[in-house]
């Protein structure tokens, strides 16, 4: 650990400033450069003329003290934002860019037009110092109004600001990791609670249907059906590498981190899904190597055609629909939960509310013993339609 010590350096008009001097250097989180002195921009007369300088030399060396003590314990909780004027007036905005180009080398648009959403309302100049929960809050507020940025002029809705704001969220918790900001504002700052939506999925049925369907794009079909078959994100799926894969036949699994959670998780696989990973070609590292999300809207809209599937079926779809299909064929939940790499159980169980199938056969599970009567239902034609009644028979002795 760096140890701080005070050093004077002598200037013009009889007075010397006050450095502090880190040893060894400390690296600057932002730029990655070391700096070894930092100047408190505090003076001291080197010969004091009257009771006025000496009084300020007292009070001065009080107050650089308090300052050196001060950056100790910064350094000892990893708190270096002091490191450099400049870094701590950068700009915002320049380091949401980077952090979003770091993003779309794997995900969809979502980022970039966080990004446009953003700076539509805070500018293209906000600087550190100008971020705190006071102007996160705002943002929330603008989000939620609806408001319109993109080409087609509709408003967005509350699911898309939730998105939206969960990624300034991302980048002020890297931003307070790297020490360029003391407070963290990703967790004084609450998401946005997100809306249940209806979450579209295929039947089995379906799901085998849409394999047997020839597609325009071979890579975009088996990168769904592989999905569909392992639950993994578009983030994971795109960025999968084959050294990910480990194991032979029957026993195979993946060993990767995934984008969202960066966790890293050790997934057991299907033979099939293996198949659908396709051949290894020697120039590749990545499995589904030039797949892109900007080209799966177009290519689900003629592939669902072809398959004379009338759903709103996107590339998480696939991922709902593993989900659901494993809870159906009797896959208990926890399992379910630790195979789509879930950290909060309560993510999970969004999946159990949709899956009727399984609610109708734990419906029939409970079954009493009725020797002495038996209850039927019967359609009364008396009663409005699809209206029953309970008729008890009882066994005559």
């Amino acid at each position: 650990m760096a140890k701080v010590k005070m050093r004077m350096r002598t200037i013009v008009n009889n007075r010397k400033s006050i450095v502090l001097d880190y040893s060894p250097p400390l690296k600057n989180p932002a730029s990655g450069k070391f700096h070894r002195f930092e100047t408190l921009k505090l003076y001291i007369y080197d010969d004091p003329a009257d009771q006025w300088e000496r009084q300020h030399n007292k009070e001065t060396m009080i107050l650089a003290r308090t300052v050196c003590a001060q950056r100790q314990l910064d350094i000892q909780n990893r708190r270096f934002g002091f490191l450099s004027d400049a870094v701590r007036d950068s700009s915002f905005i320049d380091f949401f860019k980077i952090e979003t180009r770091k993003k779309q080398q794997s995900l969809s648009d979502d980022w970039a037009m966080g990004l446009r959403y953003f700076i539509a309302f805070a500018g293209h100049d906000l600087k550190f110092p100008e971020v705190n929960d006071h102007l996160c809050e705002d943002y929330k507020i603008y989000l939620l109004s609806g408001p319109s940025i993109s080409r087609t002029g509709r408003p967005i809705k509350r699911n898309t600001a939730v998105c939206y704001y969960a990624k300034l969220r991302h980048v002020l918790r890297i931003a307070y990791k790297k020490g360029i900001i003391s407070q963290d504002l990703h967790s004084i700052v609450k998401a946005i609670p997100a809306k249940e939506t209806h979450r579209e999925r295929l039947t089995l049925e379906e799901f085998q249907h849409l394999a047997e369907t020839p597609a325009e794009s071979d890579l975009m079909r088996r990168a769904a059906l592989f999905s569909g078959l392992t639950g993994l994100r578009f983030s994971d799926v795109a960025t999968l590498k084959w050294s990910d894969l480990r194991g032979t036949a029957g026993k195979y699994e993946l060993q990767f981190s995934q984008e969202k959670t960066e966790a890293a998780e050790v997934m057991p696989i299907s033979d099939q899904a293996v198949f659908f990973m396709g051949n290894q070609d020697t120039e590749n590292i990545l499995v589904f190597q030039g797949l892109r999300y900007s080209r799966l809207k177009t290519f689900f809209t003629h592939w669902l055609a072809a398959a004379g599937i009338n759903k709103n079926i996107t590339f998480h779809s696939f991922r709902h629909t593993f989900a659901t299909l494993q809870l159906e064929l009797g896959t208990d939940i926890y399992t379910v939960s630790k195979m789509l790499g879930h950290k909060a159980f309560k993510n999970t169980e969004i999946y159990a509310k949709i899956v009727d199938k399984t609610k109708r056969n734990a419906a029939d599970k409970i079954m009493l013993k009725m020797p002495e009567e038996a209850v039927k239902v019967e359609l009364d034609e008396n009663l409005p339609p699809k209206s029953f009644k309970f008729i008890v028979h009882r066994n005559e002795r």
